[in-house]
């Protein structure tokens, strides 16, 4: 079996009022299942939407070959640290 490593989202909060964690996580692993590392949160209900990463966490996932879903992709986009991975 081959175990792919993930970064995506974590569903917390309550009915009609999502917030999300930036997570890492097996691919086998549930949707709000055990995680290997917390590296970050996203709430998309506030405007603009508020979201904070580890930086450094996040470049050490990504350097070892972890995947990160769409979004995931997109905040790592907006908080410009493709840019600082390829330095």
């Amino acid at each position: 079996m081959n175990v792919i490593v993930k970064i995506r989202l974590k569903r917390v909060g309550t009915t009609k009022r999502p917030r999300y964690r930036v997570v890492v996580v097996d691919s086998a692993a549930k949707r709000d299942g055990r995680v290997i590392e917390e590296i970050g949160s996203y709430d998309p209900t506030q405007q603009p939407a508020v979201f904070s990463l580890n930086e450094e966490s996040v470049i050490k996932w990504l350097k070892v070959g972890a995947q990160p879903t769409e979004t995931v992709k997109s905040l790592i986009t907006k908080a410009e640290l493709y840019q600082k991975l390829a330095q």
